[in-house]
């Protein structure tokens, strides 16, 4: 019987303080050389912090507990030194340089040189390798300022895989990615344990870790719930959701009765030129319907133009609008800009938190009520106890894991700070409120929450648009969903009678003519025409 090598890595007794909040608190964990280890639990359980710890982020001395990497202690003072062992971390929050071309980030910091200078030509044939075997399609040389996330995700995945790694660590991967995107790096993961590569990987995503995991470590409060190994496809789901939330979640999205009323959006004919390619259309005459009460869904591969076409929408806020026209409750609406659109009832949570959802130097409370700062002032003056009020309201409704609404949240962690979007744009009140990527870095128990509140807005008689890469989402929490497919919209389908393959099928068509499902006679209702 052959003997199993050593652990690649242990971490016993991890205690990692902040100002007021012990976030690892005895935390205890073994990796197996060659698996794939993933790591669950709620958003502030402790998973990004002690993958700092490993890799230097948080340096040797401000935390308690030791760390063994290959059999041996280690102590790494920074990133740079747990990279030269050959640990490297993907982070959930991308570190890219926006201004700088994807050859450019891929080599910062350890840059190919011959005779001293810089050589580019073999930088660009090396990026291009790493582009080829993760499946990305692009030109080395693009400002990484004209890539959408998804794809700065895969470009920090090549990066990584330009040094010499021995354990790499995913921080949610996938949580950018559709599910076509997503299959590719489950698929790459493997690639990599077979060339000996250990991989750890955060994910809220309970398919991917049961598809792909060969042990599961759960953490709960910043304690180590269990650890125990697993066999890659036969993962019990429902005992990682107990252990990491405490209780059993027998349904994973709320059960729901649709009341819908007449048509209150409706936008024909929209479209809207590629903000960084000119001969592009990121809407082509796009036309839909929202009835009041009901949740519609967006589906389409990585680049349709699902974020294009909200984002110009809201106030015009994308590309270059050639045409279109959008009505809400009956008045046809003209939007001049995003305070516009705010004050005529539409609201927009990004995709994108950190550069359109936040300002990173704000307070929990302060972002909270930062679009509709007029409800709180009195004889022009804010009143800050309204303020903490209304900040600890929604800090209770979307369980914001924050020690104070008076905290930065530069401090939350990626799935908090997605609360507090969310709380930000749900406080202006709106009668149409547009949700991309709404669930992004959110576990399984908070993301049960999120769709009470999204199914509690729609029976206040609201509208709500679901933009979503995760195609179980939006058929588990939407009435119709419409697909696109190179600014196009290709389809729509009432989502309890249709699957994932029929969504797939009409993500990658280009025809632009599809039928409503839900017209109220026998005809079939062009895509556009409203649904009264």
């Amino acid at each position: 019987m052959a003997k199993q090598p050593p652990p690649i890595l242990e971490m016993r007794n991890i205690v990692k303080e902040f100002p007021g909040v012990r976030a690892l608190d005895n935390v205890t964990m073994t990796v197996q050389t060659g698996d794939i280890h993933s790591i669950c639990g709620e958003n502030g359980a402790g998973k990004s912090t002690l993958m700092k710890v490993l890799s230097g982020v948080h340096p040797t001395g401000t935390y308690q507990g030791e760390i063994y990497f290959n059999g041996e202690p280690v102590k790494f003072h920074n990133i740079k030194a747990s990279e030269e062992a050959g640990i490297v971390i993907i982070h959930q929050e991308l570190a890219l340089i926006p201004e700088l071309s994807v050859t450019e980030n891929v080599f910062m910091g350890s840059e190919i040189r011959t005779r001293g200078l810089i050589d580019w030509d073999e930088e660009r044939r090396v990026t291009t390798g790493l582009l080829d075997h993760i499946g990305l399609d692009i030109d080395p040389n693009t400002p990484i300022k004209n890539l959408g996330v998804g794809q700065q995700q895969m470009v920090e995945i090549a990066k990584a895989l330009s040094k010499d790694v021995k354990l790499l660590i995913f921080d949610e991967p996938t949580s950018a990615l559709n599910e076509e995107d997503s299959a590719n790096l489950l698929e790459l993961m493997r690639d990599l344990k077979s060339r000996g590569i250990t991989c750890i990987m955060i994910s809220h995503k309970l398919n991917e870790i049961a598809a792909i995991s060969d042990a599961v470590t759960v953490l709960r409060d910043g304690k180590t719930v269990e650890t125990y190994p697993v066999v890659a496809g036969k993962v019990d789901e429902d005992r990682i959701i107990r252990s990491m939330v405490g209780r059993s979640l027998d349904n994973r999205f709320p059960d729901h009765s649709p009341n819908y009323g007449e048509t209150m959006f409706e936008v024909k004919d929209w479209t809207v030129v590629h903000e960084t390619i000119p001969d592009r259309l990121a809407a082509d005459h796009s036309s839909f319907t929202v009835r009041a009460g009901e949740v519609v869904g967006f589906a389409g591969l990585m680049g349709a133009g699902r974020t294009e076409l909200a984002r110009s929408l809201f106030g015009n806020s994308y590309g270059q609008f050639l045409g279109g026209q959008m009505w809400l409750n009956g008045e046809e609406l003209k939007l001049k800009n995003v305070q516009h659109a705010i004050r005529r009832g539409i609201a927009y949570v990004p995709e994108d938190r950190k550069t359109l959802g936040l300002n990173l130097l704000d307070s929990v409370e302060k972002t909270v009520v930062s679009a509709n700062l007029e409800a709180i002032v009195h004889g022009g003056l804010l009143n800050l106890d309204e303020q903490t009020q209304v900040a600890e309201q929604y800090r209770e409704e979307l369980r914001i894991k924050t020690p104070s609404v008076r905290a930065g949240v530069s401090t939350l962690s990626g799935g908090n700070q997605q609360k507090v979007v969310l709380a930000k744009w749900m406080y202006p009140d709106p009668n149409l409120l547009i949700l991309d990527e709404p669930t992004r870095g959110i576990d399984v128990g908070a993301k049960f929450e999120i769709y009470k509140l999204i199914y509690k807005l729609a029976d206040q008689g609201r509208g709500v648009i679901v933009i979503s890469s995760e195609l179980p989402e939006l058929l588990g929490i939407c009435d119709r969903i419409y697909t696109i497919c190179e600014g196009e919209i290709t389809g729509v389908t009432n989502a309890r009678e249709t699957n994932q393959e029929e969504l797939m099928r009409l993500m990658t068509l280009t025809s632009t003519t599809a039928t409503d499902p839900d017209a109220t006679d026998d005809t079939d209702v062009p895509i556009g025409e409203g649904v009264n």
